[in-house]
């Protein structure tokens, strides 16, 4: 379990083919300082154990299945990615709950800066929105945001400073590519309100 607050902007070191997968090496000198194998840690909102800690570099498997239902499969060498520890009991909550099972891939449709300041729209399934409020929580490539406005098929959300210079987000252009969670809470609720075939259920 995580909570959307991103710990650090880490760096891929390198995409190491293993078919059917990759290994990614993530370069985090605080991360790797602290972290074990078998430990659970978000990249971009997706949780990977960790299967390697060697210096400052941290190694992680990611299976087909992992690799097409999120975008760690257009990760390479150099790129930037949201990092996160797992949330211990006790820890201080700033975010929301986030599972780090990635839900869809979302696109950026618009982005208006405005000063240090930015309004996001991104495009998602339509079924994603029905998860979806203002006001409510959405992990946006891990990031834990509040959502501004909710439409068909697509949400807004406003970046702060610390935010765009702190994340993935900030260097986002109209386009990229986004991994997609929807608040735990709304998931629970909509599958208690909705029929099972209407909330994405069984038939």
């Amino acid at each position: 379990m995580f909570t959307g607050v991103i710990q650090s902007l880490a760096t891929v070191a390198d995409v190491v083919p293993e078919p059917p997968g990759k290994r990614l090496l993530i370069r985090d000198a605080a991360a790797s300082r602290v972290a074990a194998v078998g430990d659970s840690i978000a990249l971009n909102g997706c949780c990977l154990t960790v299967v390697e800690v060697a210096g400052e570099t941290l190694g992680f498997q990611a299976g087909e299945e992992t690799l097409r239902r999120t975008n760690l499969g257009e990760l390479t060498a150099a790129s930037r990615v949201n990092l996160e520890r797992s949330l211990r009991v006790g820890d201080q909550l700033g975010g929301h709950y986030v599972t780090g099972h990635v839900d869809a891939v979302g696109t950026l449709a618009e982005r208006r800066d405005e000063g240090d300041w930015s309004t996001c729209w991104f495009r998602v399934p339509p079924e994603l929105v029905r998860q979806m409020a203002s006001k409510g929580s959405v992990a946006v490539d891990g990031v834990s945001l509040t959502l501004v406005e909710v439409q068909s098929g697509r949400f807004s959300v406003a970046l702060i400073p610390h935010t765009l210079s702190g994340t993935t987000l900030g260097g986002l252009s109209p386009g990229g590519r986004v991994n997609i969670e929807t608040d735990l809470l709304a998931k629970y609720v909509q599958s208690n309100v909705l029929p099972p075939s209407a909330s994405g259920g069984f038939p």
